[in-house]
């Protein structure tokens, strides 16, 4: 949806300046240098403050914020489906049963018929990490809720710092359209027994550098600041449901009830009613 809203944007700033009998060649042709000077500044500035890991971050997830839709109640339904195949396997057959597929997740038939679990590496490194740690070792209940907690909190740490750091950007930006708008004074001040024509066109593309600062800054980068802090606490809220399933799975829970904990941590609008899930559970009961 993040082009969709960027079309909006676009459409409606420049729209209505078009319907208003703005010339929109006096724009483009500015907007090219005046882009360079913003710009790049802006992208130095972000270089200068951050380590290269969230510089790279930064740059991905806003990526993602303009491309992805996060969990969806269809992605949710496959998770709850893979948490009762998985824990089924290790009711019925034990921790050896399960410890093919934990131990190398891209192999297990399990984890590659649920596409859309498999493509998040967090949640498979969380499940499976987890897994691993309460087989071979005596933890209650109470530890893996700990243990699971620290884990979504250091998965998130580094996001958040790249979420803050292209929200840093976003606010620079008004700052370096004033900068552009000078430079262009100052190339004004040059021509001034040019006539009013050029006179006129210089102040135009100068006051086009402070338009293009203030329009990036809060039509395209703070929203998509904005999108990746949806994004974080959505994954966030995926990985919780796991963690809901763990804690019951590690109170002895049988799976099914493991699995109705799970689908109670997830938000309503995502969440999948009883129904589906004891849909997508005899499938599974019928297919074992």
């Amino acid at each position: 949806m993040g082009f969709v809203g960027i079309l909006i944007v676009f459409a409606t700033v420049f729209g209505g300046y078009i319907a208003g009998h703005g010339k929109m060649g006096v724009i483009i042709e500015a907007a090219g240098l005046e882009m360079v000077i913003i710009g790049g500044a802006a992208f130095g500035a972000y270089v200068i403050a951050n380590p290269m890991k969230i510089v790279k971050m930064g740059i991905k997830l806003s990526i993602k914020a303009m491309t992805s839709k996060g969990p969806q109640k269809s992605d949710y339904v496959e998770l709850l489906q893979m948490l009762f195949q998985l824990f089924q396997v290790f009711r019925k057959e034990g921790p050896q049963g399960i410890e093919k597929h934990i131990e190398e997740p891209e192999k297990s038939d399990i984890f590659k018929a649920y596409p859309s679990f498999m493509h998040n590496h967090h949640a498979v490194d969380f499940l499976c990490d987890t897994m691993k740690v309460t087989l071979s070792s005596e933890l209650s209940p109470y530890d893996v809720d700990d243990l699971l907690d620290a884990d979504i909190k250091g998965i998130h740490a580094e996001e958040h710092l790249a979420q803050h750091a292209v929200a840093a950007v976003a606010g620079g930006f008004p700052g370096l359209g004033i900068v552009a708008a000078v430079l262009g004074i100052v190339k004004t001040m040059g021509v001034l027994t040019a006539g009013t024509e050029v006179i006129g066109e210089y102040v135009a593309h100068a006051l086009v550098g402070t338009m293009l600062g203030v329009f990036c800054a809060y039509g395209l980068i703070e929203p998509t600041a904005t999108k990746m802090a949806a994004d974080i606490e959505a994954e966030g809220r995926y990985l919780g449901c796991i963690k809901a399933a763990l804690v019951a799975l590690q109170r002895g829970a049988p799976p099914i009830v493991c699995v109705e904990y799970a689908r109670r941590s997830i938000m309503p609008e995502e969440r999948p009613t009883f129904n589906e899930v004891d849909k997508a559970t005899k499938e599974i009961k019928k297919a074992a």
